[in-house]
């Protein structure tokens, strides 16, 4: 039984099919990337998946349950996290803040955060390793604003991280960071717990081919190709719908 399964996914704006009949499967310990063209239909399918659209028909399962019609709040508490494309922190918050409030809610105890956190010696524990795990430490107690943007996405990851995911969404990690800072993403990405499933949606193709170990190609909102890193480049469809000149220098190289 697969941990996370996306059976015949259908949604239609209009007459546009924008996810067509999409099956998706993951297991525990699954780093898959999924890529395609601007608009393929990869947000639409993670808002879909998340909860925050309604599919025409089809069916989302995590860890043995239905959870079709589950709101995206129920979703996350089953272990279905997402972080999103664009930043959503509060300037003057410190990363510890943060996660603190990330916990808290997991607790349901967020109305304890500027009061209390402090005195929860396992949240306390908990807000540590966290950061230590994204290599966030060293600016724990620092706004938010006077953090570089790298870092800022890394501490969306520790927010999701801090709900607890046993499958783990993320929507364009890289996306606005200097290349230079792209080294600090994907060496945090390598110290997430073995045991967790992470789909990543991402432009970056050198990226994508360190991290994945499959790879999933959405065009016109239909998977074209389900296979390894080394298999997409050769895929005559993909070639045609996406990497073009990109698979032709790999080759080269």
């Amino acid at each position: 039984m697969s941990l996370f399964e996306v059976k015949n996914l259908r949604k239609n704006f209009g007459g546009l099919a924008v996810t067509d009949d999409v099956s998706l499967s993951l297991q525990k310990g699954d780093r898959i990337a999924l890529i395609g063209p601007n608009g393929a239909g990869k947000t639409t399918f993670v808002n879909l998946v998340t909860g925050h659209l309604k599919p025409l028909s089809g069916t989302v399962h995590l860890d043995g349950q239905n959870v079709t019609k589950a709101s995206p709040t129920q979703r996350v508490k089953q272990g279905l996290v997402r972080s999103f494309q664009v930043t959503r922190l509060f300037s003057e918050m410190t990363p510890e803040e943060h996660v603190a409030l990330a916990i808290l809610q997991r607790l349901g105890r967020s109305g304890h955060l500027f009061t209390n956190f402090k005195t929860m010696p396992e949240v306390v524990e908990e807000i540590g390793s966290i950061l230590a795990l994204l290599g966030l430490g060293g600016i724990a107690r620092t706004p938010v604003a006077e953090i570089a943007y790298g870092q800022q996405r890394l501490l969306e990851i520790a927010l999701a991280m801090a709900l607890r995911p046993k499958v783990l969404l993320l929507d364009e990690p890289a996306a606005g960071v200097p290349s230079s800072d792209t080294v600090l993403i994907e060496r945090a990405l390598a110290q997430l717990p073995p045991g967790l499933a992470v789909l990543m949606i991402e432009h970056d193709m050198d990226f994508v081919f360190r991290f994945a170990q499959r790879v999933v190609v959405l065009a016109a909102g239909a998977i074209i190709f389900d296979g390894t890193p080394a298999e997409v480049g050769k895929d005559a469809r993909v070639r045609e719908a996406y990497l073009g000149s990109y698979a032709d220098d790999r080759s080269v190289a």
